[in-house]
């Protein structure tokens, strides 16, 4: 079992490795809780009721609740329903919740953990390569309104993760190419190692690309994990993304938004003369040789750009993009114009 330690004002461990959910167990009863709520996606029955025997024997209280599958469990009607079961259940600042999904519930359940009696432990066990690599990792938690994804939520670093890599071989082979959306980003913004291992086969690196991807987004909100600066680089083609996920309801999965959204961010550097013809090239040969989106409906930019206006990074009334300027290396556009703009939309348009 590997071992990644994030730092900063409340550190915690990132445990990573084959069959050690059983380790859950352990770390919530030494974190002093009498009780712990874990919040788990429908699918996922089996897997929470494990965790429960095994909190069960070590004296810790356990309490199963399920919530609905991806981001229709990200709403503001679900987390009431936690809140009134973890006040029923007398849950006090000592107890503990355990998010046991993808990236949606582990994003609910820091949000709910985040928010009740301001704050009380979280445990992530992210069970998609997505949530492993991203949403699992990094304190946020959220969930989304009917203007956008992720506009509610709070700042809120778990108490530990445990990243089993042995769920990865019970997903469908659509989410493990959605979630490497976010491997990829890492590859490009801070660790070209990634993207090598990507076009020698990622199924035959899986745990090494798990562990750089992981140790990527560590440092980076080790150093900063309110997003004043440098983790806004973790952003790196989820301007766009976001908008084509509440453009389209969020049926999209995460991943292949995020790619797409790549691809305009790499437009846009390439039309300022950032990037050259080579690293364009290469964002369009990985992403497509994964089988991830590149491009997205023709005609849809003036509702995108309503989307965009909206997301959590913009300041004075401007978009601000995050853009490369060179492999593993990264800066912000904050005065695109809208033709920019567009001009790069039309580049990714089918």
């Amino acid at each position: 079992m590997a071992t990644i330690e994030v730092t900063g004002p409340s550190p915690y461990e990132i445990h990573i490795g084959y069959d050690i959910t059983k380790e859950v167990a352990g770390l919530v009863k030494a974190s002093g809780a009498r009780q712990a709520a874990i919040i788990h996606q429908p699918a996922l029955g089996a897997v929470a009721r494990s965790i429960a025997a095994d909190l069960d024997a070590s004296g810790v209280t356990p309490m199963l609740t399920s919530v609905p599958d991806a981001e229709d469990g990200k709403d503001l009607a679900v987390a009431g329903r936690l809140w009134d079961e973890l006040g029923e259940a007398g849950f006090a600042r000592q107890d503990a919740v355990i998010g046991l999904g993808g990236g949606a519930a582990t994003d609910l359940a820091g949000f709910v953990a985040a928010t009740w009696m301001r704050g009380i432990k979280v445990f992530q066990v992210p069970t998609t390569l997505l949530a492993m690599v991203d949403a699992a990792v990094g304190g946020k938690t959220g969930i989304n309104t009917a203007t956008g994804k992720n506009l509610v939520g709070a700042f809120h670093e778990p108490s530990a993760v445990v990243i089993d890599l042995e769920r990865l071989y019970t997903l469908p082979e659509e989410e493990l190419v959605s979630g490497s959306a976010e491997l990829i980003k890492t590859g490009f913004i801070a660790d070209p190692r990634i993207l090598e291992l990507y076009r020698d086969g990622a199924d035959k690196h899986i745990e090494e690309l798990v562990q750089r991807s992981v140790a990527v987004k560590a440092k980076v909100v080790g150093q900063d994990l309110k997003e004043s600066g440098l983790r806004e680089i973790l952003n790196y083609g989820h301007t766009l993304g976001h908008a084509i996920e509440l453009r389209e309801d969020y049926c999209w999965r995460h991943g292949n938004a995020v790619a797409v959204g790549m691809m305009f961010a790499a437009h846009l550097a390439h039309g300022r003369k950032l990037i050259d013809d080579s690293l364009l090239a290469l964002h369009h040969e990985i992403i497509s040789t994964v089988g991830l989106p590149t491009r997205y409906e023709a005609g849809a930019f003036d509702e995108l750009y309503a989307g965009m206006t909206r997301d959590k990074k913009n300041r004075d009334g401007r978009i601000r993009f995050v853009v490369l300027d060179g492999l593993g290396s990264c800066t912000r556009l904050e005065d695109a114009t809208v033709d920019e703009m567009r001009a790069a939309y039309e580049a990714i348009s089918e």
